[in-house]
């Protein structure tokens, strides 16, 4: 014989665990969408003659804090001078 409690309790976790999975499952095809229109809007711009590779850079480095990217470019071009490469 089952118990009533443990089936409706079963249930319940049952329902909420579909329901994570498929809130999950619905977001992973959002990001798919969202990866595929990225993709295309990189196709148009080298369409149009952009270097992607460098449109990627600069989104990259927009992404970043301004002082961050400021210390990096300072010790980035301290090393270059070092080796003679300005």
């Amino acid at each position: 014989m089952t118990d009533p409690v443990l089936d409706v309790a079963s249930s319940v976790a049952a329902d909420e665990l579909r329901a994570f999975i498929e809130r999950y499952e619905r977001l992973e095809a959002e990001k798919k969408d969202i990866a595929d229109q990225l993709k295309e809007v990189m196709a148009e711009a080298k369409g149009r003659g952009y270097d992607t590779k460098v449109l990627r850079k600069i989104i990259a480095r927009r992404k970043r804090d301004r002082d961050d990217l400021a210390e990096e470019e300072a010790v980035m071009e301290l090393y270059l001078n070092a080796l003679g490469m300005i």
